[in-house]
């Protein structure tokens, strides 16, 4: 029986319904209305959508279980150690760098648009850095080591990540004077929309969604997020405002004459979870273990991934730099023909 509750306790904690349950065994339905109540709600609609995408792609004969793979391994992996390590180091950074905001902010609807903008300003620190500092790429790689889109791939990461992008965002928020309270608000929306717009074509084939696109960052944009084309590598940091992405000139709509290419680049074992979790860290040591000098070992670590003491640099700035001028020779050599 024990063993029976065991299994039933990490299904519902999966699909996140254990709470509504306890509310409408309560029949106090009136905390449907509530913070508490409205999470309860919306928190099993991620693995709901899963569970459909792949219901629907069976149907239409389009399912493959190896798509799949990574993300349940590395979801089976982090249901624990993640998951508490994340919730400590937010109760560790509010607690260590509240008294040192320099604002104090209360819970009203205007803080609560400041919040958001500071919370996304936060989002694209550690989402940039995660793909621009190696040590910090091999944490966060596991989340784009899945050759295909899909709900799933919400729950690929390396047990580490969370606990890393929590100290960042957190202590950014904190210092900048959001609110806790907001703070944990807006954790909650932009953990629901952050998981959302992972859906696959199986479910929405054109997620641009039309003027929405415009004012939000939308599963289009996270597809290119998500894709190793050179035009793509790179971009779209943020999570759901795209306001910090055009700040910084990283913002990148999805060209449908250009379809995305899953993955990353470095060349992997096919559908290895192991290689997806782990590979970019051996890579790494690899490379600082034949590295010559204190130096080199030194920058391999914390240079962009793709540097090389060599010279031979693959960084994706070079990638998109050689990109780029490849297209425009090619827009400029019809005329050189004619002439």
């Amino acid at each position: 029986m024990e063993f029976l509750k065991a299994i039933w306790n990490e299904f519902t904690g999966f699909f996140g319904f254990g709470n509504l349950i306890d509310i409408l065994k309560s029949g106090k339905y009136d905390q449907l209305l509530t913070y508490q109540g409205i999470t309860a709600v919306l928190g099993p609609l991620t693995p709901f959508l899963l569970i459909v995408e792949i219901i629907r792609a069976a149907f239409y004969k389009r399912f493959k279980v190896i798509d799949y793979k990574i993300s349940f391994f590395t979801y089976v992996l982090n249901a624990f150690v993640g998951r508490v390590l994340s919730f400590a180091m937010v109760g560790i950074c509010i607690g260590l760098f509240e008294k040192y905001a320099i604002i104090k902010t209360s819970f009203t609807w205007y803080w609560f648009v400041f919040g958001y903008v500071i919370w996304e300003f936060a989002h694209f620190i550690y989402h940039y850095l995660a793909h621009k500092v190696r040590i910090l790429w091999c944490l966060h790689s596991t989340h784009h080591a899945p050759a295909s889109m899909n709900l799933s791939v919400t729950y690929a990461h390396f047990f580490l990540e969370g606990p890393y992008a929590d100290i960042i965002r957190t202590t950014i928020c904190i210092l900048l004077g959001v609110n806790p309270a907001i703070l944990f608000v807006i954790m909650f929306i932009d953990g629901t929309w952050g998981a959302l717009i992972h859906i696959g074509e199986n479910l929405v084939k054109d997620a641009r969604f039309g003027f929405l696109g415009k004012i939000i960052l939308t599963p289009s944009f996270h597809r290119v997020h998500h894709a190793k084309n050179p035009l793509y590598m790179d971009t779209n940091f943020c999570n759901l405002l795209n306001i910090w992405d055009r700040v910084f000139g990283t913002y990148q709509p999805e060209d449908r004459a250009i379809p995305i290419e899953y993955g990353i680049t470095r060349p992997m074992k096919p559908h290895s979870f192991l290689d997806a979790y782990f590979g970019e860290v051996v890579a790494l040591a690899k490379d600082v273990a034949k590295a010559p000098g204190i130096k080199n070992k030194f920058f391999y670590i914390f240079m962009p991934p793709g540097w090389s003491h060599t010279g031979d640099h693959k960084m994706s700035s070079i990638v998109r730099k050689k990109y780029f001028e490849e297209e425009q020779n090619a827009k400029l050599r019809p005329e050189v023909i004619k002439n």
